[in-house]
C-alpha cells in the first residue's frame, strides 16, 4: 500500500491513489489536473521517505472533480444580562480532489490503476440449498 502525507490549505492530509478527498478551495476549473509538491512523507511498500520539511522530488497529481460548499456552521455569541446577541453563519468553500498518482523523483510509484487492480478477498455466501436441507432435518 502506497500513500503520502501532503500539505494543502494549511492542513496535512494522508492521500492514496484512486481515492478522492475534500480539501480547501483550489482556484482551478473542474476536470483540471493539479500537481501538489508539498509532500511531507511517502510510504511505498515498506520504503519510507521523510521530508525535512519536504520530500525532494516528490509530487502528488490529482484531478479536480467539483467545487461545493460545506455544511453551515452557526456561531452564536451572547452576553448574559446585557441583551446582546449575535448570530452568524459560515459555509466553507471545498474542492473535491481525486488523487491520480504519487511520484518520487519523476517516476510514478503508485497510480490509481495499480491500486484498484489489487485482488479482492472472496466473499463467503451461504448456498440456499444448504440452509433448506438443514431446516428440513
Amino acid at each position: 500500500m502506497t500513500y503520502a502525507i501532503i500539505e494543502t490549505g494549511g492542513k496535512q492530509l494522508r492521500v492514496e491513489p484512486g481515492r478522492f478527498y475534500d480539501i480547501e478551495l483550489l482556484h482551478v476549473e473542474p476536470e483540471a489536473q493539479v500537481t501538489i509538491d508539498k509532500v511531507l512523507f511517502v510510504h511505498n511498500d515498506g520504503e519510507i521517505s521523510i521530508g525535512q520539511p519536504l520530500v525532494e522530488g516528490a509530487t502528488v497529481e490529482g484531478t479536480v472533480m467539483r467545487h461545493f460548499r460545506g455544511r453551515k456552521v452557526i456561531v452564536y455569541k451572547m452576553k448574559p444580562k446585557k441583551k446582546t446577541r449575535k448570530k452568524r453563519g459560515h459555509r466553507q468553500e471545498i474542492t473535491r480532489l481525486m488523487i491520480n498518482s504519487i511520484s518520487l523523483n519523476g517516476e510514478a510509484i503508485a497510480t490509481a490503476e495499480t491500486s484498484s487492480s489489487q485482488p479482492e478477498a472472496p466473499q463467503k455466501s451461504a448456498a440456499p440449498e444448504e440452509t433448506a436441507d438443514n431446516a428440513a432435518e
